[in-house]
């Protein structure tokens, strides 16, 4: 069983937060703050193992992370508040949550132990109302949104969660051969002709991949996840439990080397794009073959900060999710057909009126 990590303020004992606004943990009852650095005590027990980086092979050889974790038979695991002393139920990827009873923020240490450590966090920089005014202001300048979904949208959830992060990093060799084109037009008296010629364009080079983000959790849609990226590793810190406290958090569930074809995959496509904006003259270029051999591979472990909202109307859900470092909004809304048939209805005005107009200058009618 995981033990459970809890941060009482030293001056009135509730239960402490961490607050986006001046970084540092937070008493809610009495206002006191404490730097991070005074609880870096508390993660001691976090560091009985070594933190899961192993260098990687070649070709897209990822090396085995080394992940080994068990789960009970039914999947789901019972804390005790050391608060209140009720039972915390929670799934075998819970790290993060709250006790239901008493509302205090508890860290299931042993979650995020060992080979479970995260070797960075980026701490959230935005809080709950930056979400909600977000998601305002998203809605608002999305034309083609019902106008009741505007005015009888509710907001059904919001919560703040540390998202997995597998963090790709390598030095790669790229080779790729490309085809180009070239069209030649003339004509005659009688007929058009054209001319393709076909050329084969070799390039090669090496780069430096950092930081490739892949989505460690199975629960996130990994569309919805790269939607809101990018996130900035320069305010990445090393990774301390009291960050945690007051938001959701879930270790990883997809191992690394699950989350491996992903990275490949993003990989391989930026080199290709990368060396294809170095062919020019051709009036198309298509890629033939590539060959991506990656040199000192590596993969960090990381928790990012997202904000997840969840909406009703008319029956339906809607998930929308914030990058809760920098912002950035995304979100699916329902469409009023209404509103596009009187765009177009109004464009088909437009251009007969226009015509009407060009037509008694010209007097044709």
């Amino acid at each position: 069983m995981s033990d459970l990590l809890n941060y009482k303020c030293p001056a009135c004992d509730g239960a402490l937060e961490f607050d986006t606004a001046s970084q540092k943990m937070k008493c809610p009852f009495c206002g006191m703050e404490y730097e991070m650095s005074e609880l870096a005590s508390k993660d001691e027990v976090l560091n009985t193992q070594a933190p899961d980086v192993a260098p990687q092979g070649d070709a897209f050889n990822w090396s085995n992370s080394g992940d080994e974790f068990t789960t009970d038979e039914n999947g789901m695991a019972v804390y005790t508040c050391k608060f209140c002393g009720g039972e915390i139920v929670g799934d075998e990827n819970t790290a993060s949550t709250s006790c239901p009873f008493c509302n205090n923020p508890v860290v299931m240490s042993g979650k995020l132990s060992g080979m479970l450590k995260p070797n960075y966090v980026i701490p959230f920089k935005l809080d709950k109302k930056a979400a909600k005014n977000k998601l305002k202001e998203y809605i608002s300048t999305k034309k083609f949104t019902p106008s009741s979904f505007k005015s009888e949208n509710k907001l059904d959830e919001i919560k703040g969660i540390y998202v997995p992060y597998w963090l790709f990093d390598s030095q790669i060799n790229a080779n790729v051969q490309f085809e180009g084109t070239k069209r030649r037009t003339w004509k005659d008296n009688r007929f058009e002709y054209t001319e393709t010629s076909y050329f084969d364009i070799f390039r090669s080079g090496n780069m430096r991949f950092e930081n490739i983000p892949v989505d460690g959790s199975s629960k996130m849609e990994d569309e919805l996840m790269e939607s809101i990226e990018p996130f900035d590793f320069k305010d990445a810190v090393d990774f301390q439990t009291a960050y945690l406290a007051g938001y959701l958090a879930d270790k990883y569930d997809v191992d690394m080397n699950a989350a491996a074809p992903r990275a490949n995959e993003r990989i391989k496509t930026s080199a290709e794009d990368t060396l294809r904006k170095t062919v020019s003259g051709y009036d198309s270029v298509n890629t033939k073959f590539s060959n991506i051999q990656l040199i000192n591979g590596m993969a960090k472990y990381a928790l990012y900060p997202v904000w997840l909202l969840n909406t009703s109307y008319k029956g339906e859900k809607y998930t929308f999710a914030m990058n809760g470092q920098t912002g950035k909004f995304i979100g699916n809304l329902p469409i009023d057909k209404g509103k596009i048939a009187g765009m177009f209805t109004g464009i088909t005005a437009g251009v007969t009126a226009a015509l009407f107009i060009i037509g008694k200058l010209l007097n044709l009618f």
